[in-house]
């Protein structure tokens, strides 16, 4: 009976080390984790005379060559074009010491948000971007950013979940009262599919890239403000649902530069 016991326990704890190595285990992200960080950015401004000088705008990340950087087009300032106050991005050396590097627009998406820069200075690793027709609800998920505007410090944060949905990026009011300027619009372009996730982003999320936990693979781009104004116009209370531009899109703005 004793030796029955420890051999069903030996199992069962065989099984359970077996997740924790498995694609879809905490193993397995971590690795993840400790690949895509040097591909994590900073987004924000910098002027010598302000203060503060330097003021944080979102997270990007590296896609292309290693001297461009993705991120959401409301995260670039209007003024961008202008250099005042200058665009720059925050990364980490090879020695992990925190560097500033100025940045230039290359191209803007307004209607799917989005936006690519270019950086000074050495490549940067890149982050390879997925085929977002291929994710599927279920799929498990996580993103690398600086939430709550690097109040934790710029450091990078990951949160884990999955694809809760494929939706629509519009949700039609139901009576006149509840459709505003910016939702009619979004409904008369065209509504486009996004992915809403189970975790949570918070403000400096924005431009987050949202990964495979198995490949560190990018299939997506957190989104803090763009959907919401679409999708949860008719609610009277925003949900705080966390949604993402499927990668597609950048794909094809990437591809341009």
């Amino acid at each position: 009976m004793f030796c029955l016991i420890r051999r069903n326990f030996r199992r069962g704890f065989c099984f359970f080390l077996g997740l924790l190595v498995s694609p879809f285990g905490y193993a397995d992200l971590a690795d993840t984790i400790e690949r895509i960080k040097p591909s994590i950015v900073v987004v924000g401004t910098y002027k010598k005379t302000n203060s503060p000088q330097f003021v944080l705008r979102g997270t990007g990340f590296v896609v292309g060559n290693g001297n461009i950087v993705a991120t959401n087009a409301h995260v670039v300032p209007e003024s961008a074009e202008l250099d005042t106050p200058a665009l720059v991005i925050q990364a980490r050396n090879e020695r992990g010491e925190p560097q500033v590097r100025r940045a230039r627009l290359l191209q803007r998406d307004r209607d799917h948000d989005l936006a690519i820069i270019s950086i000074e200075g050495p490549a940067l690793p890149a982050l390879k971007l997925q085929n977002s027709d291929s994710v599927r609800e279920g799929q498990s998920i996580g993103f690398t950013g600086f939430p709550i505007g690097g109040a934790l410090g710029f450091s990078p944060v990951t949160h884990r979940g999955i694809v809760s949905s494929i939706t629509p990026i519009a949700l039609p009011g139901g009576n006149a009262q509840q459709l505003n300027e910016k939702l009619i619009q979004r409904i008369k372009s065209g509504a486009f599919n996004i992915f809403q996730l189970d975790a949570t982003a918070y403000p400096g999320n924005s431009g987050s890239p949202v990964f495979d936990v198995e490949t560190g693979n990018v299939i997506g781009v957190i989104n803090m403000v763009f959907i919401k104004g679409s999708k949860e116009a008719a609610l009277s209370q925003p949900s705080g649902i966390t949604y993402a531009i499927p990668a597609n899109y950048l794909q094809g703005l990437a591809s341009k530069n």
